[in-house]
């Protein structure tokens, strides 16, 4: 099965991304997973420390001539601040962070040890397993995009016909929206937000094309491709909730007015299902979407209470951003991508990338006779 771990922590000497289960014999393009990590530090809103960080993941194992080898693969991206030793207690806990819950957890009144390991810079982690993971797909026509839909309460367009056409839009964005028209509204808010010492959050949307049916199971509740969905966008630091297709509209309506009728050639009218029934991909493209609370750490901070002395105070406060949400479209498109190369590799996996290129071949062409009707060529 292929899965990832990550270690490191937000000051520590470096992130690193363990890989396995991707065949022997599959190219890798890290060009590719580091145009992602600069993405993630980029868009309006972020703070002082991505100015200080310029992310790039190395491969430590498990790639010769640009190849995997079948055996784990790790990257490594190293920590340009890196004072871990160096920090101060960190005692005040922030409202909305791990601190309090980690800090009561270990029984401990320093909860440094908590935020090092509990904060997003982790992501940078993900970032690059997840786009390992993509590139793979890439190489089967399937790619997925993400994009900031909402911003402060303010949405901007969803809709692309394409990931070529969805690229294109988000790159004119500063946001990472599919809407650059809204930017200068977007950045007016952003600014006033920063006057303001707050924080901001919104939602983003995961759109994923070329994806054929039957990834994911009914079987069993553990395999539904959209639990598994749920959960890696979920465990996003900044994440609160999940949709898949139109999510919570689809219970304000009619069946009838909800669910995508097949038609000849088996297509779909539309897809409210957002490409999954039954927890397995239908065919239709993929769109989940996320809604990210606002972050935790803010200049002007809420109250809170000193662990050491028992007093209240205010919270700590240390190097933020205004808002994630371009960042954190980043980091659900790789989650969003890890977990689709996983169920990719689950129905077609073999040993090597040879091996699964032909079982892809030949159930891309199973289904295209099941498509034609009766008695056509």
């Amino acid at each position: 099965m292929l899965s990832f771990v990550t270690a490191g922590e937000s000051h520590g000497p470096c992130l690193l991304a363990v890989v396995t289960g991707l065949p022997y014999g599959a190219p890798v393009d890290l060009d590719f997973v580091n145009e992602e990590l600069r993405r993630r530090q980029g868009g309006y809103g972020r703070g002082p420390r991505m100015r200080m960080e310029e992310d790039r993941a190395e491969i430590l194992t498990g790639v010769r001539h640009g190849k995997t080898l079948g055996s784990p693969l790790t990257l490594r991206i190293p920590n340009r601040v890196s004072n871990a030793e160096e920090l101060p207690p960190l005692t005040r806990p922030r409202p909305g962070h791990a601190d309090l819950a980690g800090a009561l957890k270990f029984g401990t009144s320093d909860a440094r040890d908590v935020s090092e390991r509990a904060s997003a810079r982790e992501t940078a982690a993900r970032v690059a397993a997840g786009a390992l993971a993509h590139g793979f797909l890439k190489c089967f026509a399937i790619r997925a995009v993400g994009y900031v839909v909402e911003l402060g309460g303010r949405k901007a367009a969803r809709d692309a016909g394409s990931a070529d056409e969805a690229v294109g839009l988000r790159s004119s964005s500063e946001f990472y929206s599919l809407e650059s028209a809204r930017d200068a509204e977007w950045r007016a808010l952003v600014d006033e937000v920063r006057g303001d010492g707050d924080s901001i959050g919104g939602v983003f949307e995961v759109a994923a094309w070329g994806l054929p049916p039957g990834l994911g199971s009914h079987a069993g509740w553990e395999l539904k491709l959209d639990g598994a969905l749920a959960r890696a966008l979920m465990s996003v630091q900044t994440v609160k909730a999940v949709e898949v297709g139109l999510g919570v509209e689809a219970a304000r309506r009619r069946g009838s007015d909800m669910h995508d009728e097949i038609v000849a050639g088996l297509e779909r009218t539309r897809n409210n299902a957002g490409g999954i029934e039954g927890g397995m991909t239908n065919g239709q493209p993929l769109v989940v979407r996320a809604a990210c609370k606002p972050i935790s750490t803010l200049r002007k901070p809420l109250r809170s209470v000193d662990l050491q002395t028992g007093r209240e105070e205010t919270a700590a406060v240390e190097r933020s951003d205004v808002t994630v949400v371009p960042a954190a479209s980043v980091i659900g498109e790789a989650m969003v991508a890890f977990e689709l190369a996983r169920a990719f590799l689950d129905k077609f996996g073999g040993d090597t990338y040879d091996e699964t290129r032909e079982r892809f071949d030949a159930f891309q062409e199973k289904i295209s006779r099941l498509a034609r009707p009766a008695g056509t060529a």
